[in-house]
């Protein structure tokens, strides 16, 4: 077994490689003068059961491209399997055709991947999971539930909680983790009634006197997820915290969080936190590397996946 990294998420990878108690494969992933991508694999790779781990995040082409040349080099050097573990399927937002003459971009990085010698892919909380479907290639899509029912307990307890879903989407993911956790479940129902004026948002479940717990999958701009908490403290809600899998939080989302009524907002390391993520206030970060770490582990000894689920490891 071998593990190799990319330039997107080099902390989360030596938290796996910690983890597995295994180090990184030695590689040169670097650019040429004119900002093509190279990679120089740096050990012997034949026979190997390589997992490459690259979060495809900002900057997501840079970072694809990483990938799809290291899994070609991989592919040229005689791996035996390549496995690509990728944290933050970026494009997964782009998964159907939003309009005439619009990409299925999704697919697209799917198919990308698989031409470059993808074996199987690894990855957490897709945005749709019928992505899994475009690839004709084995895909294990894992959860960030167990690892957030845990955080959960430790912070919160168990008690006067109810789960919120900031949208009708999230429905199932949010209903996951409030029956681990013995919850009610709410769900934020926004409509923009005409055009021009703003998104009016209904309450469906009961918050008034609740500790309210907003989960999700992606969290870019903030601003659903912060008018969400507005709406629930506006319900009676007496405390909101946000657990979300992935923080892009690109622009000002940052600080459209800090100036919220988000008691906190929970992040995995799926993404690399930038500087602005580490000193704010009320932004936290927690570990999947034990999940992913453990994942990789049953792969390479043809051993369920599926179980992590019944009983996850502790994170980080």
């Amino acid at each position: 077994m071998k593990i190799l990294t990319g330039n997107s998420n080099r902390p989360l990878a030596e938290a796996i490689s910690a983890y597995v108690n295994l180090p990184l494969t030695q590689a040169n992933v670097r650019r040429f003068a004119d900002m093509e991508v190279f990679v120089e694999i740096l050990e012997n790779m034949r026979g190997e059961d390589v997992f490459v781990i690259q979060s495809t995040c900002y900057p997501a082409n840079d970072n694809v491209m990483e990938l799809l040349v290291t899994l070609d080099a991989l592919h040229r050097a005689s791996a035996r399997r390549v496995t690509a573990v990728m944290p933050y399927y970026g494009y997964a937002r782009q998964d159907r055709k939003s309009g005439p003459r619009t990409p299925i971009s999704a697919k697209l990085l799917a198919n990308l991947m698989t031409s470059a010698g993808a074996d199987r892919v690894l990855t957490l909380d897709l945005h749709a999971g019928q992505i899994q479907g475009f690839f004709d290639i084995p895909t294990d899509n894992l959860f960030a539930a167990p690892v957030f029912t845990q955080d959960i307990q430790q912070n919160y307890g168990e008690d006067n909680l109810v789960i919120v879903s900031p949208d009708v989407g999230g429905v199932v993911r949010a209903r996951g983790i409030a029956k681990r956790l013995g919850a009610e479940l709410a769900i934020i129902d926004k409509r923009r009634e005409r055009a021009g004026q703003s998104e009016v948002m209904h309450i469906i479940g009961e918050v008034k006197g609740r500790k309210c717990i907003l989960v999700d999958d992606i969290v870019d701009s903030a601003g659903t997820l912060c008018n969400a908490a507005r709406a629930l403290k506006d319900g009676g809600a007496t405390s909101v915290a946000a657990y979300v899998t992935h923080g892009v939080l690109s622009g000002g989302a940052v600080a459209r969080v800090s100036s919220s009524p988000l008691e906190e907002l929970v992040i995995t390391d799926s993404i690399p936190a930038t500087e602005a993520v580490r000193v704010a206030h009320n932004i936290r970060q927690i570990s999947i590397a034990p999940l992913l770490g453990e994942a990789m582990l049953r792969i390479r000894d043809d051993h369920s996946v599926s179980s992590l689920f019944e009983s996850a490891p502790a994170p980080a």
